[in-house]
C-alpha cells in the first residue's frame, strides 16, 4: 500500500495535464486506483453532453496510476472505451481501476466510470507496457530491461 501511494505522488507532482482537469486522486493500492472529476461547462460537447475526451482522459489517468502503483514505470499501449450513458455539466464522475493482469512487461487494466449515484457510464480497457526506470526515489521497483 505504501508503495502504491509513494508512487502515485511521485505520478501526481509531474500529471499537469490531469490535475489541470481538475482531477482527484481518491485511493490507491496495489493494482488499483480511483480518481474523480468534476464535468465543468468547457467539457461539453455541440450536444450539451460531457465531451467523450474528457471521460477517456480520466479513464485513462485512472488507468496509468493503477498500472504504475508498483513504482515501475508503464506506459499505455492500447486503450478503448465504451460509451454506455451520457454525463453533464457539473457530475463528478469517478473512475476506478483494477489492473487484472501483468505478466512479463504487459499488463491488462479495466476501468468504470460511473456517476455520484453509482450509474456507470463508461467501460475502460487498457493495455499497459512497462519501460525501464523507476518513480521510487529509492528504485525499490527494480526496472525490466527493454
Amino acid at each position: 500500500m505504501e508503495t502504491a501511494r509513494r508512487a502515485a505522488d511521485a505520478m501526481w507532482a509531474e500529471d499537469r495535464a490531469s490535475r489541470a482537469l481538475g482531477m482527484t486522486v481518491d485511493a490507491v493500492g496495489p493494482a488499483y486506483a480511483r480518481l474523480s472529476m468534476t464535468i465543468r461547462e468547457d467539457m461539453t460537447n455541440g450536444h450539451g453532453i460531457a465531451h467523450g475526451g474528457f471521460i477517456f482522459a480520466l479513464a485513462d489517468s485512472a488507468f496509468a496510476f493503477a498500472c504504475n502503483a508498483t513504482g515501475q514505470r508503464a506506459v499505455a499501449n492500447q486503450c478503448q472505451i465504451t460509451y454506455l450513458r451520457p454525463a453533464k455539466s457539473g457530475d463528478r464522475l469517478t473512475a476506478e481501476a483494477n489492473e487484472r493482469y501483468r505478466e512479463g512487461r504487459q499488463g491488462i487494466t479495466d476501468v468504470t466510470i460511473t456517476t455520484s449515484d453509482g450509474t456507470v457510464i463508461a467501460e475502460f480497457r487498457g493495455h499497459s507496457r512497462t519501460i525501464p526506470g523507476s518513480l521510487l526515489d529509492d528504485d525499490a521497483a527494480s526496472p525490466t530491461s527493454a
